[in-house]
C-alpha cells in the first residue's frame, strides 16, 4: 500500500464503498504513502461523515496491525474472548487489562444512560447544558471501566467513543462540529476527574510532570458539613409556613450535594421547589456564606446557569461560547493589546503546540483575559491571574491559563471560592451569571466589560462593540 498512486487509492476507497470520499482525496493528493500517515485530526478535516471516519480509521488501523505482525494475544473464531499467552503472577492483571481495553476499543458499545437521559435523546431533542454534562458523565465513568480504573485514555480511544455516541445519535451531531465539541467536553471531564485525585499514582506522577508538587492539595468546593443554619428564614416568609416540607427539600440538596453519583432530575426539582425562599434570602441581602451553606448546588456552575436561566430565559453558556468565538481573533488582532503580558504569554505558549483545538482553546482564553484591557477596565476585578484574588465583588481566579494540563479556573465572590471551572468559557459565563444570581451591583470600573458581555448574551438591538 505504501507504494500506490492516488489512482490506486482512489480504486481502493471505491472497492470499500466510500466513493464519495474520491473527490476530496484526489483534490489532496493522497496516495498510498499519505494514507497510511493520516491520523484522527487529518481524517476529520478529510471526512465529513463521521461513519466514513470511523470506517476509514478501521481500516488504516486493521493494514497497520496486519503489517506489523501478530497482536500479543490472538482471537479463536469459536469463541468470543481473547486468548492470552503463558503468563502468571501479577502480569496476568495487566495483560488481561490490556485485552480488555483493545476489545473495547474496536467494537465499543454505548452505557445505558439514566432513564431521562434515554427519553430525551430517543425524542431526538437536543439536550441543554445540564444534560450533556451528564451525557459525559457516563461515557467518562463507562470508558474509566474499561481502562481499568486509568484516566489517560488515548486520543484512538475518545474517537471510538465520540463516534459510537454520535453514530446512534445523529441529532447531536451540531451543524457538523459535534465531533470535536463532544470530543473537547470528554476530554475536559477527565481533566476535571483527574484535579481532585490526591492517591492514584498515574495521577500523582503526571502532575508532577507539569508541575504539580506531591502532595499539594486544593481547596475543596464542597459545602463545609455544619448544621443548616435557617436563622435567615422568618416566620414573615410565606415559604416558611410549609415548615417541614421546606426543610425537608434543603436538607435532601445539602445530602444529594455530598454524594458522587447524583440524581440531577430531582436536584433540579428541588431547586425548583425552593426558588422563592432563594431568591427572598439573596434579595433580603442574606450573607453569601448563609446562601451557599443552604443551597449548596449554587457552586455547581451548571446549576449556576440554570438559575441564571431561571431569571433571565436565556443560555449564558451557550451565549458565552458564541461570544468568545466569534470575537476572540479580533480581540487578538488589536493593536492595544499587543504588549499585554497576556498576548506575551499566549505567543510564547502557541510555539509549543500544533494542535488545532489547543491553539483554538489558547486563543479564547486569551480573548477572555484581555476583556477588561480592550474596553480600559480594572482588570484585577474581572481576573486575577496567577495571583491572590483581592476584591469582594464577583471575579476569576486563573492559574497556568495557557498550560492544557495544569490550567485553573474558580468564581470567587467576597473572596471565597464558590465554584472550580472547567475552561475559560465556563468561567466568562459564571463570572456574567454571578452578577445575575446573587443580586450584585457591577463596579464602575469593570463597567463596560460587562456591559459589552451582556448586551450581546441578551442580544440588544444596539449591542456594545469593540473600540
Amino acid at each position: 500500500m505504501e507504494s500506490w498512486s492516488v489512482d490506486q487509492v482512489c480504486n481502493w476507497l471505491r472497492q470499500r464503498n466510500l466513493e464519495e470520499l474520491v473527490p476530496k482525496f484526489r483534490e489532496e493528493e493522497v496516495s498510498g504513502a499519505a494514507l497510511l500517515a493520516l491520523n484522527d485530526r487529518m481524517v476529520q478535516q478529510l471526512v465529513k461523515k463521521i461513519g466514513h471516519q470511523a470506517v476509514l480509521m478501521d481500516l488504516i488501523n486493521k493494514y497497520q496491525q496486519q503489517k506489523n505482525g501478530p497482536e500479543p494475544f490472538t482471537y479463536y473464531c469459536e469463541s468470543a474472548s481473547p486468548i492470552l499467552p503463558a503468563i502468571s503472577g501479577r502480569n496476568l492483571r495487566s495483560c488481561s487489562a490490556v485485552c480488555k481495553m483493545l476489545h473495547w476499543t474496536n467494537s465499543y458499545t454505548l452505557p445505558a444512560f439514566p432513564y431521562d437521559v434515554k427519553i430525551l435523546l430517543a425524542e431526538k431533542k437536543c439536550p441543554d447544558h445540564s444534560m450533556r454534562i451528564r451525557i459525559i458523565e457516563c461515557l467518562q465513568a463507562d470508558m474509566t471501566k474499561y481502562l481499568a480504573g486509568s484516566l489517560y485514555p488515548n486520543s484512538q480511544q475518545y474517537n471510538f467513543v465520540v463516534s459510537a455516541l454520535l453514530q446512534a445519535y445523529p441529532f447531536l451531531d451540531d451543524d457538523g462540529n459535534g465531533f470535536s465539541v463532544w470530543k473537547r467536553a470528554l476530554k475536559d471531564r477527565f481533566k476535571y476527574v483527574r484535579r481532585t485525585i490526591e492517591d492514584d499514582e498515574q495521577v500523582l506522577r503526571n502532575k508532577c510532570k507539569f508541575g504539580h508538587r506531591r502532595g499539594q492539595r486544593r481547596k475543596s468546593s464542597s459545602a463545609e458539613n455544619k448544621p443548616y443554619d435557617i436563622k435567615v428564614l422568618t416566620e414573615d416568609d410565606p415559604a416558611y409556613l410549609e415548615g417541614d416540607a421546606m426543610y425537608a427539600n434543603i436538607n435532601w440538596l445539602k445530602q444529594e450535594y455530598m454524594k458522587t453519583q447524583r440524581n440531577w432530575k430531582e436536584v433540579n426539582d428541588r431547586m425548583n421547589a425552593t426558588i422563592q425562599i432563594r431568591r427572598k434570602m439573596i434579595s433580603d441581602k442574606a450573607p453569601l456564606q448563609d446562601i451557599l451553606r443552604v443551597f449548596p448546588f449554587l457552586r455547581c456552575p451548571y446549576q449556576l446557569f440554570r438559575e441564571f436561566q431561571i431569571l433571565t430565559h436565556m443560555n449564558i453558556y451557550q451565549k458565552t461560547v458564541e461570544i468568545l468565538e466569534i470575537y476572540s481573533e479580533n480581540i487578538l488582532s488589536l493593536y492595544l493589546v499587543k504588549n499585554n503580558p497576556i498576548t506575551i504569554m499566549l505567543q510564547e505558549n502557541l510555539k509549543q503546540h500544533t494542535e488545532e483545538d489547543i491553539l483554538k482553546y489558547m486563543k479564547m482564553t486569551a480573548a477572555c483575559l484581555l476583556l477588561p484591557d480592550v474596553f480600559g477596565d480594572d482588570s484585577s476585578l474581572f481576573a486575577a491571574v496567577n495571583e491572590e484574588v483581592k476584591v469582594v465583588t464577583p471575579v476569576l481566579e486563573v492559574k497556568n491559563p495557557f498550560n492544557v494540563n495544569s490550567c485553573e479556573f474558580a468564581l470567587y465572590v467576597e473572596k471565597q471560592e464558590v465554584a472550580q471551572l472547567e475552561d475559560c468559557t465556563t468561567a466568562l459565563a459564571a463570572l456574567v451569571a454571578a452578577f445575575y444570581v446573587f443580586d450584585i451591583p457591577c463596579p464602575n470600573r469593570i463597567y463596560r466589560t460587562l456591559n459589552f458581555l451582556e448586551s450581546l448574551v441578551f442580544e440588544m438591538r444596539c449591542p456594545a462593540f469593540l473600540p
